[in-house]
């Protein structure tokens, strides 16, 4: 049969156009096939540059057998190092195959859910960068799935994993500084607000179609692909969204806390479309059997806590201050003080309670083999040590910053009934709304 080129060409648009907007599943593995602790793992990874470069090199001893990205030249230099995978710009077409064991997603916040959530219903184990989700209401829909199907899940915020990290853990949780019912979190990064854009031609790599995913359209501007996206409520959470995980992790962790009960928060005028540059937050815990109420405070931007005792924080970027009735302690990534230094000058670390993390991709990779790598603390929602269930619980103080912020209203949070008790215009910024033809599994 003779088909001239532009009537292929037509036939060919037509088929993507239907494609785009068809029902779609995910093919149904016949379930986690066993293996072997020796085994490599057939691993599918969504995103290959940028942080997904980052965790396609925490991965690459894995066989890489498909790579995904909607960056056709990203896409290309990654499949130049394994030139063994099978290439997709729609993640789709990846989970349609049969091989996979599990898949890394690492791409922009708008798309993590839908596409998390169609890795696990095809039968997959997941590793998926943080913020876990844009929206409150994909949190919860989530961690159900993962709950559902028992897979191996891992929340991408890899500081986790590090010693320093447990060791602060391992202090706060012994008392070292007495009681602690206050603690700060602050990160130096910030978003300068920008005008809307004008929509620009789309470049001839990018399927800019897939790269919207499931979010209302917006044109095409070099402003938000490939990374400046984090600063638009549309696609991003700003500098709260980005670093939540990986500093309130540790206020989390050491105090044992679950979901605040009121939320306030102050920053320049809310823009429509932008994060602020600078913001504040306040979280209230309720006590509970086993934790005092507690108050978290984050700041972004230039703005630090203003405590007397604690040395110049512009000194130590992002990072951390627990306030007990015996003293401080200041911690970021990698070190950690107890202050007043001359009051702890001397002292003997506890014990080591927290065994040290073989690595927190490896983590994921050796429990998908059947290894239960979980400190008690999070066995309760998987074997890895940042499961979906705990990720969201960090994911969501970020979300519930945001809407606190852009409401302007101080926010009474029913964590059951996923509703601001005191604020229904929350109600948008709190569930999803995807475009016609997407629809979250």
């Amino acid at each position: 049969m003779n088909v001239n080129r532009r009537q292929f060409l037509r036939n060919a648009s037509a088929a993507t156009a239907v494609l785009a907007v068809a029902p779609w599943a995910p093919a149904r593995a016949a379930g986690p096939r066993r293996i072997s602790p020796n085994e490599k793992l057939n691993l599918g990874v969504i995103g290959v540059a940028g942080r997904g470069g980052d965790n396609l090199d925490g991965v690459k001893g894995q066989n890489i057998v498909a790579l995904c990205d909607v960056d056709r030249t990203r896409l290309g230099a990654a499949a130049a190092r394994f030139p063994g995978a099978a290439t997709f710009t729609d993640y789709r077409r990846l989970l349609d195959r049969k091989d996979l064991d599990g898949v890394v997603v690492s791409t922009p916040d708008h798309t993590h859910a839908i596409i998390a959530i169609a890795g696990m219903q095809s039968g997959r184990h997941v590793y998926c960068e943080k913020p876990l989700t844009h929206t409150i209401s994909e949190l919860r829909r989530l961690t159900e799935v993962a709950r559902k199907t028992g897979l191996v899940t891992q929340t991408g915020n890899q500081i986790h994993s590090g010693s320093n990290y447990r060791r602060v853990v391992e202090l706060i949780q012994s008392g070292a500084i007495g009681k602690v019912a206050e603690v700060h979190h602050w990160a130096g990064s910030a978003w300068d607000t920008h005008p809307l854009p004008k929509a620009e031609p789309v470049p001839a790599t990018l399927d800019y179609d897939q790269w919207i995913g499931p979010v209302i359209h917006r044109p095409y501007s070099s402003e938000w692909v490939p990374f400046n996206w984090r600063r638009w409520w549309h696609f991003g959470g700003g500098t709260l969204g980005d670093f939540v995980c990986h500093h309130t992790d540790l206020g989390m962790w050491a105090l044992g806390l679950g979901t605040p009960s009121v939320i306030e928060a102050e920053g320049p005028p809310p823009d429509a479309e932008c994060a602020p540059t600078w913001l504040q937050v306040r979280y209230q815990f309720a006590a509970t059997k086993t934790t005092p109420a507690t108050t978290m405070h984050w700041y972004s931007g230039a703005k630090r806590p203003q405590i007397a005792g604690v040395p110049d924080l512009s000194k130590w970027g992002g990072g951390t201050l627990f306030v007990g009735d015996k003293g401080m302690l200041l911690a970021d990534y990698g070190r950690h003080v107890l202050l007043p230094e001359e009051k702890f000058k001397g002292s003997t670390p506890p014990p080591k309670t927290l065994a040290d993390s073989v690595g927190h991709h490896e983590e994921w990779i050796r429990a998908v083999r059947g290894e239960n790598l979980a400190l008690p603390q999070f066995a309760k929602w998987g074997r890895t040590n940042s499961p979906f269930a705990y990720g969201a619980l960090l994911s969501e103080l970020g979300m519930l910053g945001n809407i606190a912020y852009r409401t302007g209203k101080r926010i009474e949070w029913d964590p059951v009934r996923l509703r601001a008790r005191n604020v229904p215009e929350a109600d948008r910024l709190i569930h999803h709304e995807y475009r016609p033809g997407w629809k979250l599994g």
